[in-house]
């Protein structure tokens, strides 16, 4: 089971806890590029704390697949685009 799943259960099945709600905010943060205190990850248990590791990792690694999609898509857009008609040098 990847890492944003397993916190999703484990939100879902202890919403009130400690470690919950910082695994929540850590994902809030990191969807809205906003800022996240580091300190707090340090006050989770060690499985907590590996978890919120391995969804670093993953966020990184989707992000990275999404610039990849984002890439592919506008490639494919500027390759069906019509060729630039050739404009004839200016005589003199």
């Amino acid at each position: 089971m990847n890492a944003i799943k397993q916190a999703r259960h484990f939100i879902e099945s202890d919403p009130e806890s400690d470690g919950a709600k910082t695994l929540a905010k850590l994902v809030l943060a990191l969807e809205s590029a906003g800022s996240f205190e580091l300190g707090s990850l340090y006050k989770l248990d060690y499985p907590r704390f590996g978890l919120a590791m391995d969804i670093l990792q993953e966020w990184r690694l989707d992000r990275y697949y999404a610039g990849k999609a984002k890439l592919f898509d506008l490639s494919m857009q500027v390759d069906s685009l019509p060729p630039a008609s050739v404009q004839a040098a200016p005589q003199v």
